[in-house]
């Protein structure tokens, strides 16, 4: 029976060669993400930013700039106009308002009635008001929904396996989720609550891939006591490369679909996830492994060779035996 194989079932690709590679051009990128996320930052959502988001349907196609002259009259400050699926779909967005919570109900209800006032047939499908208190309690919750999911999965992959798993496969998270955040910043896509979401969600995908090689490496241990942990790893990874690539396109291609068809919240969701398992298959095998390497060489197995064995029919070298002295 045929079967699609990405990659051949048995391979021996020694990927501890380029681990130094791996780290340096991770390491840099992760940096690089850092200082975006500084300058030029976030280009945060309604959810930490606070402001008004109004969904509207008009009776033909939109006309912005009847609608932006209209909106930036009522002394609410610029509003920012977007096409929203169709040319009838329109999302609304508002700075926030001075005067808490309470401005920005009225001004969101303000809004709402000059619509079905001024554009007779125009439908409001949804409206969003967010103060700058709870804008700030989402941004806190969200922040600490991503800490406590990284210390999680420290402590269930040191409970599982060892603390050198542990260490490496968090480690490589945090490089991962920088990326991640370089990513939000050089395509200015918005960061709100959906962002968050997607972080967890390729944070979920990406320590499974990792538990899966890291799985393979600690039966390879017990399986092959005499081998050193270099070329252990390489064989760990070359085992499980089938499936890995296997289950990345199969996620890939099930949420590519999102991506390109869906729109608003939904398709900025799908498109990090895609993102993400890209940087999450490739950190499994370019930075966990290294990682492990690195810290395990010499806690795991030492990094030597192995003991050679002699050839068939020839004795075995006999072991020098020092001299008595006098």
């Amino acid at each position: 029976m045929y079967r699609l194989r990405f990659v051949p079932d048995k391979t021996a690709i020694q990927f501890m060669r380029g681990r130094i590679a791996g780290l340096v051009a991770s390491a840099v990128l992760s940096l690089a993400s850092v200082i975006l996320f500084f300058h030029p930052g976030l280009n945060y959502g309604l959810d930490f930013k606070g402001g008004i988001l109004i969904e509207a349907r008009t009776s033909g196609p939109a006309d912005f700039a009847a609608l932006r002259a209209t909106l930036n009259g009522l002394g609410f400050g610029e509003a920012g106009l977007q096409e929203f699926g169709s040319a009838q779909d329109v999302l609304i967005r508002l700075e926030e308002q001075p005067g808490g919570d309470e401005a920005q109900q009225r001004a969101a209800t303000k809004v709402r009635a000059v619509l079905t006032e001024k554009f007779p047939g125009t439908e409001i499908r949804r409206v969003e008001a967010v103060g700058a208190t709870v804008s700030n309690e989402l941004f806190r919750d969200g922040m600490t929904a991503m800490g406590l999911a990284l210390v999680a999965m420290l402590a269930y992959i040191a409970f599982r396996f060892q603390w050198p798993f542990g260490v490496g496969a968090v480690a490589t998270l945090v490089l991962d989720v920088t990326k991640l955040i370089g990513f939000f910043v050089i395509v200015h896509m918005q960061f709100n609550l959906t962002s968050i979401a997607a972080i967890l969600t390729v944070m979920g995908y990406s320590i499974n891939d990792k538990v899966v090689v890291y799985d393979r490496v600690r039966e390879n241990l017990r399986k092959f006591k005499a081998m050193p942990l270099r070329q252990l790893i390489d064989q760990s990874i070359n085992e499980t490369l089938n499936r890995t690539i296997n289950t990345s396109l199969t996620v890939f291609l099930a949420t590519l679909p999102l991506a390109v068809f869906a729109r608003g919240s939904v398709q900025d969701f799908a498109f990090v996830v895609l993102i993400g398992i890209v940087i999450g298959t490739s950190s499994s095998i370019f930075i966990a492994a290294p990682i492990l390497l690195f810290l395990g060489e010499n806690r795991l197995r030492r990094g030597g060779p192995a003991p050679a064995k002699p050839e068939p029919g020839k004795p075995a070298p006999a072991k020098s035996v020092p001299a008595k002295s006098g």
